[in-house]
């Protein structure tokens, strides 16, 4: 236990609130790898996250296998054609077409994050009559990763074009398991403060005042 805790000045303040916008979902990777030790630094980083009753319930798998790697890229890819037939609209859904809605391919790193349903850890503290505070928990452990990425100059993107079972399936994971996201992770090929969809006119960022209510 340290004996006090950080002062977080003025000028961190400034520098979180540019981490928080330079944060992005990036799916145009650069080739070079990531190194070992920044990796293991990143997933070192996710068992600092909150959990109800400190259940830890994320699963990490990371995806070393090129032929798995292959088989989630086409996986993705079929996913994506047949989401493009949901839009009635033949221009949006062309527009639809044109994004490019993951980097399976290019990126160095492939991470597939799961929450364990029935952890051991936590003894089933805060989950009585919200199960799904699990599922919570691990994506704070994913933005925890993201943000932390993002400051040593990696970016993160996360594919949920996916069929959840077919993904297990690939990766041959515990029934109680649930997939949460997959990832693709390594060095960004250009840095924006914009979301890419934005920049694409597909969604722009709406002002809080439209999502914040008082009772």
């Amino acid at each position: 236990m340290t004996d006090a805790a950080p002062d977080f000045d003025a000028a961190f303040g400034v520098q979180l609130d540019a981490l928080m916008r330079w944060r992005r979902d990036v799916r145009h990777f650069r080739s070079d790898p990531v190194p070992d030790a920044e990796m293991q630094a990143l997933l070192a980083n996710v068992s600092l996250a909150p959990s109800v009753g400190h259940a830890q319930p994320w699963r990490l798998v990371r995806v070393r296998s090129g032929e798995r790697r292959a088989r989630l890229a086409d996986h993705v890819d079929g996913q994506v054609l047949a989401a493009a037939e949901r839009y009635a609209d033949p221009a949006q859904r062309d527009q639809y077409r044109s994004l490019k809605l993951h980097g399976l391919r290019e990126a160095p790193e492939i991470l597939a994050v799961f929450s364990d349903d029935r952890p051991v850890a936590g003894h089933g503290l805060g989950i009585a009559t919200m199960p799904e505070m699990l599922r919570y928990s691990t994506v704070m452990a994913i933005h925890g990763l993201w943000l932390t990425a993002r400051a040593r100059g990696i970016g993160m993107g996360w594919v949920s074009i996916v069929d959840p079972a077919a993904l297990a399936a690939m990766l041959d994971v515990p029934g109680e398991w649930t997939l949460i996201a997959l990832l693709c992770i390594g060095y960004p090929a250009q840095a924006s403060d914009t979301p890419e969809l934005e920049q694409r006119g597909w969604q722009a960022r709406e002002p809080l005042t439209d999502r914040l209510f008082e009772r």
